[in-house]
Order: C-alpha cells, then sequence, then structure tokens
C-alpha cells in the first residue's frame, strides 16, 4: 500500500522538464546530422518532389467514344463471297467505354422452329411422354464451323479511334486526346506508335495484342478481352500543353494455361426473317471476338497553401526523431550510458521545503 501511494505521490507531485546537454562526441554527432540528413532528403526528395506534397489534387472525370473502321472479305462455301464491314462485325453498335469486335464465329443459317430428332442421351431418350418434359431444352447446339485460324483474320488491320475527354473539376481543367495539334489529314494517316508515334488516337487492333504480349490470331479464334489503359497525370503548375495521354495495353481476361476451361469471350447471337411464304427463318450466329475496354485514370495536382504548410509541419515533426534515437543509443545502448544518464537528468528537491529543512538545522 505505502508503494503504491509512493508512486501517486510521485506522478502527482513530480514535474518533469527537458534538460539541454551538449555532448562532444563525434560518434553521437554524425549519428545525429546523418539521421537528419536521411529525414531531410525523405521530406524534401519524396515527399515535395517526388509525390509534390506541395499541391492540391483532383481524380479525373472522363468520357470515351470508340470508332472502328476496316473492311475485309471471305469466300465460303457456305457464305460464298462476302465483303465485311463496320456494320457486320461491331456488335452491338455502341458500347459505353468499349467496343467489341467479331473475328471469328460458327454460323447456322435458315433455321425454322418444327419437330427434329435430338442427340441421344439420358436427358433426351424418352421411353414414355412422361420421360419427356414439354418445354425442357439442352444448353448446347452445333453450327457450321469456320475452321483455324480466325474466319475474320484480317481483322488484326482494323483500326480504332478512340475519342477521350477529360475534365478535372477542382481544377475546371478540361482536355481531350485528340491534341490540338492534331488537323484532320493527319488523323487520316496516322497509326498509333508508343515510339514514332505516341499521340496518334488511332490503334490498329494487331498492334494493341502484340503490345500486350499476345498473339492475334490466338485471341481472335477464342476471342478475349483487351483493355487499352490512357493515364492523365498532369502538373497544372505547368502550361496545359504539357497535360498528355500515355496508352498502355494488356489482356484482362485470365490465361491459365494449367486451368484453362472456358477460354475466351463469345455469345450468340440471331437475325431473322421471312420467306415469301411468311414462314420465319432465322440465322444463329456464335461469335467470338476481342472486347477493347477503354480504362481512363489519372490525378492532377496544383499548388496550395494547406497542403504545403500541413507538410511542412510533418516534416519538421520528424526531425525530432534524430534527437529520440540518438537519446535512447546514448543513454542505453552505449558503454558511457550511465555517464550520460548523471549529465542528462538532474533531481531538484521543491525550493520551499529545501529552505523549510535548511531552516530547522
Amino acid at each position: 500500500m505505502a508503494g503504491c501511494c509512493a508512486v501517486l505521490g510521485a506522478f502527482l507531485f513530480e514535474y518533469d522538464t527537458p534538460r539541454i546537454v551538449l555532448i562532444r562526441s563525434r560518434k553521437v554527432g554524425l549519428m545525429n546530422r546523418t539521421v537528419q540528413l536521411l529525414i531531410l532528403a525523405y521530406v524534401i526528395g519524396w515527399v515535395f518532389v517526388w509525390e509534390k506534397g506541395y499541391q492540391e489534387t483532383d481524380s479525373v472525370v472522363s468520357s470515351v467514344t470508340v470508332k472502328a473502321k476496316g473492311v475485309t472479305m471471305t469466300n465460303t462455301s457456305k457464305l460464298g463471297f462476302r465483303i465485311w464491314d463496320v456494320a457486320d462485325y461491331v456488335i452491338p453498335a455502341q458500347e459505353e467505354n468499349s467496343v467489341f469486335i467479331m473475328t471469328n464465329m460458327v454460323i447456322t443459317m435458315n433455321q425454322t422452329q418444327g419437330f427434329c430428332p435430338e442427340i441421344p442421351g439420358k436427358t433426351t431418350v424418352c421411353e414414355t411422354d412422361a420421360n419427356c418434359t414439354a418445354g425442357s431444352a439442352g444448353t448446347h447446339s452445333s453450327g457450321v464451323a469456320t475452321g483455324r485460324p480466325a474466319f475474320l483474320r484480317a481483322a488484326e488491320n482494323f483500326t480504332l479511334l478512340v475519342k477521350n475527354n477529360i475534365w478535372y473539376p477542382k481544377f475546371n481543367f478540361s482536355k481531350r486526346n485528340i491534341l490540338p495539334n492534331i488537323t484532320t489529314a493527319y488523323l487520316k494517316t496516322c497509326i498509333y506508335d508508343a515510339k514514332t508515334d505516341p499521340f496518334c488516337p488511332i490503334f490498329r487492333l494487331g498492334k494493341i495484342v502484340e503490345s500486350a504480349g499476345h498473339s492475334f490470331q490466338d485471341i481472335a479464334t477464342e476471342g478475349g478481352i483487351m483493355g487499352i489503359q490512357i493515364k492523365w497525370n498532369c502538373n497544372l503548375d505547368r502550361a496545359a500543353s504539357f497535360c498528355l495521354p500515355r496508352y498502355s495495353f494488356r489482356r484482362l481476361d485470365t490465361r491459365d494455361t494449367a486451368h484453362n476451361v472456358s477460354p475466351g469471350y463469345n455469345f450468340r447471337f440471331a437475325k431473322y426473317y421471312s420467306d415469301p411464304n411468311g414462314a420465319e427463318h432465322r440465322t444463329l450466329i456464335k461469335a467470338y471476338g476481342i472486347r477493347f475496354d477503354i480504362i481512363v485514370f489519372g490525378k492532377a495536382g496544383k499548388f496550395d497553401i494547406i497542403p504545403t504548410m500541413i507538410n511542412i509541419g510533418s516534416g519538421l515533426a520528424l526531425l525530432g526523431v534524430a534527437t529520440v534515437l540518438c537519446d535512447v543509443i546514448v543513454l542505453y545502448c552505449m558503454k558511457k550510458r550511465y555517464y550520460y544518464r548523471e549529465k542528462k537528468y538532474k533531481y531538484v528537491e521543491d525550493y520551499e521545503q529545501g529552505l523549510g529543512n535548511q531552516m530547522d538545522q
């Protein structure tokens, strides 16, 4: 009980105040300056220069439209000679931030509704009427395979014109990826190339897939999903002409060679028509192709006094870490730690109490 009272009394009636002790030691002084320099390098180099801690930032708001171009032809026993243009292979005609290009197909022509024999199987062989449920249907169907390579293998030469408008609402700054120096004549001839023409907004499909490290013919046969990434990182303390888009490409659908179940990307759709007798027919198409998703991201920054002062204050506070680290090493790790403790700490009794003891003597 007495021990607890002593601890409580020490807590209530004692006061600690810092004491400045100048230690003349090359080892300790060099360590202190080294830690301070590292902290300054972090604050200046990383926080202010690299991360631009003096700026207020905003995230991008974006809109995208895509226009495909390209014509090819096929000549098969089923379809005969046929020309394919945008209206045939872009399905649907418009999507939000993406476009689907059909590159392969399985087609079944002149389908009509009626009665036909089914492939024998556990769920299709009926001994009595009770075995066959009215309205039931299987999930698989047959069609005319076009073989390998991809049916529209010339699609790698098709092009996409990507129009991207961005806006940073906090700074009321807007721009588009068709830069002010780009003319109509230039758009008719340019093709994006990372080295020779990095700001052309027209992309060749084969080049997109190649830049992502894949073969166009492989992905065109089974289908897949490609990402066109547009990065806008803008330093608005500089001229607006320095705010430029950066393009990159990657494949988005999983390609696990060890477990490659249901690969690619495909779907079915039908085109309906009626013969002269009024009977309804349809052409069923299982379309394989590449969906191109346009992904826009980035941020803009501009000088602001509030984040500047906050980061300066944080940097000054971090400098105190050097003192704390040196105190720990000097007082607890060095050989002369007991000597430094005697110099660091001094115990002083209450003045009035000390004066009263002297008068009693």
